[in-house]
């Protein structure tokens, strides 16, 4: 029999939880978490799922492609419009834009502000 689990968090390291919470409620309209705080804040995901962001002293940004700093998780996220239309309105959100992009025209990699790598691509 086959134990059943179903995801219901994913939680990144980072130095300021408010602040990355901010830009990634900014760029996908998720609802902030009830008990967010200085040190944990969460977003309300679909289906329950919630994204999570807790302070890390010290914290080293990922580096990417090379992984000197592994980038230790990789989010992708769809677009309903152009690709350039949301690369601009993340880039105006904070988010940076790796020289490496390795999926062409279909998807484009981008870095959160604290450094880290996410894609996005059309629905």
């Amino acid at each position: 029999m086959s134990l059943q689990m179903k995801l219901v968090a994913i939680t990144l390291d980072c130095p300021d939880p408010p602040a990355l919470a901010a830009f990634y409620q900014q760029a996908t309209d998720l609802e902030l978490h009830p008990k967010s705080d200085a040190d944990f804040a969460g977003l309300n995901g679909e289906h329950g799922l919630l994204i999570g962001f807790q302070r890390v002293d010290d914290y080293r940004p990922p580096s990417w492609p090379d992984q000197i700093v592994p980038q230790q998780l990789h989010i992708c996220f769809k677009v309903d419009e152009d690709l350039d239309v949301a690369e601009t309105r993340l880039l105006e959100l904070g988010a940076g834009k790796p020289d490496h992009q390795p999926h062409g025209d279909k998807a484009r990699v981008l870095t959160d502000p604290v450094g880290h790598p996410f894609c996005i691509s059309l629905r």
